[in-house]
């Protein structure tokens, strides 16, 4: 298996760079999760980074390398989305509804 050295930034993990398993497109996986064991027994604690482009090429645009940002949120992957899927409700979006309508 090939495998690519990988930087993080933010969180507990800023800095380090870690050697990530490529999968067979050549890319590292898009979510990045590290289980933190507590230090009482209970549940781990899950760290969780996204995966996003470290430098565009100058001529071509394309991506030179990936890096992992810190996802306080936490939030598990979205998993597979189909084309036939509706799309995920975002909890900070507006209403839908006319502009004009007070009420909505």
């Amino acid at each position: 298996m090939k495998s690519e050295d990988t930087p993080f930034e933010g969180g507990p993990m800023d800095g380090r760079v870690l050697p990530v398993l490529l999968g067979i497109t050549g890319h590292p996986p898009k979510t990045y999760r590290i289980p933190v064991p507590a230090p009482d027994g209970g549940a781990p604690t899950v760290l969780v980074y996204r995966r996003v482009p470290r430098a565009r090429g100058t001529r071509t645009g394309l991506t030179r390398g990936w890096k992992y940002l810190y996802d306080p949120t936490g939030r598990a992957g979205d998993g597979r989305r189909w084309p036939w899927s509706k799309p995920a409700p975002d909890p900070d979006a507006t209403p839908q509804g006319k502009p004009d309508d007070a009420n909505g």
